[in-house]
Order: structure tokens, then sequence, then C-alpha cells
């Protein structure tokens, strides 16, 4: 299954979702970004298309996160004091995401400055 099919049936779970379940699955960050040093120009476009597809899950991942808060609430299942500890819990989670994919980008852009330089002096 790709990452993309993961994130999409994520969120269709989200959809059905009526119980603090956690029903969103957090991405996978790119294995490997290559040494701008050596890497050839595929790899690069390869880490490139890698890190696009990387912040697209995480940006379905913090959707679902968010249905799943909007589920929660609407379901009656809690009170107001618990809600307010879910959405904490909730913000936590969908920074953590954001910080990750925020790393990601700028490891894969550090070595993409590299690759270009290394390009120039070619």
């Amino acid at each position: 299954m790709t990452r993309k099919t993961a994130a999409v049936a994520a969120l269709i779970s989200c959809l059905f979702m009526g119980s603090a379940q956690a029903a969103c699955i957090y991405p996978r960050a790119p294995e490997h970004i290559p040494d701008g040093k050596t890497a050839t120009f595929d790899e690069m476009v390869a880490a490139q298309k890698a890190v696009v597809q990387f912040n697209e899950d995480i940006n379905a991942y913090n959707t679902c996160l968010d249905m799943e808060m909007a589920a929660l609430e609407q379901s009656g299942q809690f009170d107001q004091p618990r809600l307010i500890e879910l959405r904490a819990m909730q913000a936590k989670k969908n920074n953590a995401a954001v910080d990750e994919v925020q790393a990601v980008a700028d490891q894969f852009n550090e070595q993409l400055r590299i690759f270009k330089a290394r390009e120039k002096k070619d």
C-alpha cells in the first residue's frame, strides 16, 4: 500500500469513527535523504517527490485528527474537561507532525543546496 493510499484510508476510517480509538495513521517519513555531495540528479528528484508526498501525508493525517476530534465532540461521550484534554492531545500530535515534516524538508533543502553548489562547479 502506498503512502497516499494509506493516508486516504486513514481519512475514510476517520469518517466512520465514533469512539475515542485512534484511527489516524501517522505517516512514515522518507527513509533516506541523499547526500548532496554525491547524489545523482535522479536521486534528488526522487527524494524531492518523497518529501512532497510526506508533506501531503502529514496534511492528510492532520485532517484526520481534526475529523476525529470533531467526531468525539459530537459523540456526546465526553464531558468538557475530557474534551479539553483530548483537544490538547490532538494539538500535540498535530504540532509534532508539522515539526517532523519541517525537519525533513529542512534536511532535504540543505542537501539540495549542496547538490546545486556541486553542480555549478562541474
